[in-house]
């Protein structure tokens, strides 16, 4: 990491570059997203200039939440003054819902960083900058957070998805006196968002009202205040470490397996939990809450199910193991769900979150001329289907089938089933029944589910 120590604006730029070639690649794209504030348009203009020297490509993403009544000249703003440097420039508009128990805020963030995943780049730059750090810091800490939250925005962070750009912020080093200095001695203009004077906004009522009564007091606040941030990110980092050792010798494919939870001491095992929900993207819940998943899945017998929702994640126990799934959303009208399919090559289901693939291959798979002329539909267990997938074995009950395939029962009763007329023909992860199966040498169709 590239330090910036008593910056001025005259050599914003210099180091500026020298961060981007810490991290940065010959021909690396960095999309830049641009509020229209005067802290991203201040990175637009030196990322412009460096683009000249360095071998990158620069592009621009605006996201427009729709939240405020100006927002459609910021979306403006931000377009004109793109087309004035020549950087093309994306703008993805948003329409929010208020949830219950969520600010809108939160929401508009998650909405803006799932844009941020989407976007084909190496990396997407933010303008976050070191007063920005600091805010963070005393907001966190204000609410209880934990080392993890209390820890530094890094310079550059990986998101969620594997193929996603990463988040890269090359002004953290740089105080916003500094920012200001600088789009005054070159002329720029932005936008102001009026939101940002309202001190009924936390982070507004800091910026302030707060943090300038501190700074009389202690003029080196902001320095020092990022410094205890970046040691508390250095403890996450190690904290991180023992849960990567502890979990090496717990997890069995992919699953958290109980009996050797128990080992651990509580706090071990509530980092090693804590590390892998976020390893597995779910929204973290409150440290009592977590606590108290953590008591009931170590006090459970292997037999005993549980379950437990929260955010984005599901926590369910099978057979001593614990495990973390996405949250899935209700199933509507599930006993009498039916899907007739017309032989087309994916079938998106969504009443049960995924999609069914048909894929023609050779020597496995149905016959298809067994379906001709019949009604072939989806639809979910009803109870007493019987299924004969190895021609040399009997007909069997499904449901004995599934048990002895280690097949959750929350994954059962959601499971797509395929049947001509009332003849079930295929079952996920299971195979196909003896009487429809392709012969050795023919070409057939495979359905392969993917549950969402």
């Amino acid at each position: 990491m590239v330090h910036i120590r008593k910056l001025n604006s005259n050599n914003l730029v210099c180091n500026i570059k020298e961060v981007l070639l810490a991290h940065i690649k010959t021909d690396n794209h960095l999309i830049i997203a641009l509020s229209g504030g005067i802290d991203s348009v201040v990175l637009l203009h030196i990322l412009s200039t460096l683009a000249k020297q360095l071998p990158i490509k620069l592009s621009a993403v605006h996201v427009n939440h729709g939240i405020s009544t100006n927002a459609h000249l910021w979306s403006k703003f931000c377009c004109n003054l793109c087309y004035a440097l020549g950087i093309p420039i994306h703008v993805a508009y948003l329409q929010l819902r208020k949830e219950s128990g969520k600010s809108l805020e939160a929401i508009a963030r998650d909405e803006r960083y799932r844009i941020f995943s989407s976007l084909r780049a190496d990396y997407v730059v933010q303008a976050h900058h070191l007063d920005d750090q600091v805010e963070t810091l005393l907001l966190q800490l204000l609410r209880g957070a934990g080392i993890r939250g209390l820890s530094a925005m890094p310079v550059v962070r990986k998101q969620t998805f594997a193929d996603a750009p990463k988040i890269f912020r090359p002004l953290l080093e740089v105080s916003r006196s500094v920012i200001e200095c600088y789009a005054q001695q070159n002329n720029l203009m932005w936008m102001n968002d009026e939101s940002n004077d309202s001190i009924r906004f936390d982070r507004n009522f800091l910026r302030h009202e707060i943090l300038p009564l501190i700074k009389k007091r202690y003029p080196n606040c902001t320095q020092t205040l990022s410094r205890s941030s970046r040691h508390l990110a250095e403890a996450s980092s190690l904290l991180s470490e023992l849960a990567e050792m502890d979990g090496s010798g717990f997890l069995y494919a992919g699953e958290l397996q109980i009996e050797k939870l128990r080992k651990l001491s509580f706090a071990r095992a509530k980092n090693l939990f804590r590390y892998i929900l976020i390893q597995r993207g779910a929204d973290l819940p409150s440290t009592v809450k977590l606590e108290e998943i953590l008591k009931q899945l170590l006090s459970l017998s292997s037999d005993n199910n549980f379950h437990f929702s929260f955010g984005n994640t599901e926590i369910r126990s099978f057979r001593g193991a614990v495990i973390i799934l996405p949250r899935r959303k209700n199933v509507e009208c599930v006993d009498h769900y039916q899907y007739i399919w017309n032989e087309e090559a994916f079938s998106s289901l969504r009443y049960l979150n995924g999609t069914i693939d048909f894929m023609q291959v050779e020597n496995q798979g149905i016959n298809q001329q067994k379906l001709l002329n019949r009604k072939i539909t989806i639809r979910l267990r009803q109870g007493g289907e019987r299924f004969m997938p190895v021609c040399n074995r009997p007909r069997r009950s499904l449901k004995k089938i599934l048990q002895e395939a280690s097949i959750p029962s929350w994954e059962r009763s959601v499971m797509p089933l395929l049947f001509c007329d009332e003849k079930l023909v295929w079952v996920p992860g299971i195979g196909i029944d003896c009487e429809f199966q392709v012969e050795s040498g023919a070409s057939g169709v495979l359905p392969i589910w993917n549950p969402g």
